[in-house]
């Protein structure tokens, strides 16, 4: 591998991988027997486990669409394309910022996957929405949304995965290379003065291998349809080993399981959001017209 391109693969594997720890299960369940609320528009400020976070209500009908940025992203991440997926869907729209992002609160110690899952169902239930949701996740929150939907089958009619971080990519090898790569990141991070964004860098670096082989073992549960959308770049576009990792990792989640879709995003970078809206647009109306 080239300087150059160990130089790219370093940035993506701290920019992508990095933030993007998950661990463990959430223990809940859905309650499709609820009657379906009606949340005001705007900001909701919801508290769970003595801190607060920001769900960002777009009025719409069933099914509601929840839309979970990657890592080091909140739900800013999401504005040009929302006003899109509304006037297509119809669909209620949900952002959020997870804890320490954005407008929610930073919660001490490392990231917690089983924690983020617990407040995205804390914040849908305190508005009311527990069943009929589809996750739209990109990057990191792949793995929150595999979590959720481990613990919350009822609650969801489906998901689309934007070039996610999925359980297949984590082997024991490729947790090897994230850590030792990102290893000098980390450390002059930790010397530099501390700010929001460099502490959550930092807590999402903690216990990142352990984390990950959990996550490893984890698989999504088959009632939950799924679509993926893999970039062709892919977060590794310089390093060509770990970009087809990157792609296997997608082509193998899906096969595991029924009622999984793989669709790639040409000529795309792992931002597929930004890069291809449409593709997206396409891929969650069509699961929003089926679900």
């Amino acid at each position: 591998m080239t300087t150059r391109r160990m130089s790219r693969f370093r940035r993506a594997a701290l920019a992508i991988v990095l933030p993007v720890v998950v661990v463990g299960a959430v223990a809940a369940c859905g309650d499709p027997a609820a009657p379906e609320a009606t949340p005001s528009a705007g900001l909701h400020m919801i508290a769970n486990d003595g801190h607060r976070l920001a769900f960002h209500v777009t009025p719409g009908h069933s099914p509601t669409l929840v839309l979970d940025a990657g890592g080091g992203e909140d739900s800013s991440y999401w504005n040009t394309l929302l006003p899109r997926l509304s006037r297509a869907t119809g669909s209620r729209i949900i952002t959020y910022d997870r804890a320490g992002m954005g407008a929610s609160d930073e919660v001490k110690g490392r990231w917690d996957g089983r924690a983020a899952a617990a407040d995205l169902h804390a914040g849908l239930r305190e508005l009311g929405i527990t069943r009929d949701v589809i996750l739209v996740s990109h990057s990191q929150a792949g793995e929150v949304a595999t979590y959720f939907a481990r613990a919350n089958p009822n609650v969801l009619s489906g998901a689309v995965l934007v070039d996610a971080n999925l359980p297949q990519f984590f082997t024991d090898t490729q947790i090897q290379r994230i850590v030792a790569l990102t290893a000098p990141q980390i450390e002059a991070l930790e010397k530099q003065p501390s700010t929001k964004e460099n502490r959550q860098l930092i807590a999402t670096a903690e216990n990142f291998g352990p984390t990950h082989q959990a996550y490893h073992q984890v698989s999504w549960p088959d009632r939950v349809p799924v679509t993926v959308i893999v970039s062709e770049k892919t977060p590794f576009d310089g390093s060509p080993q770990d970009a087809q990792h990157w792609r296997d990792a997608a082509a193998e989640f899906v096969a595991a399981g029924p009622g999984r879709t793989l669709v790639t995003a040409h000529a795309s970078s792992h931002d597929v959001p930004k890069d291809n809206p449409a593709l997206v647009l396409r891929e969650v109306e069509q699961l929003a017209a089926t679900g």
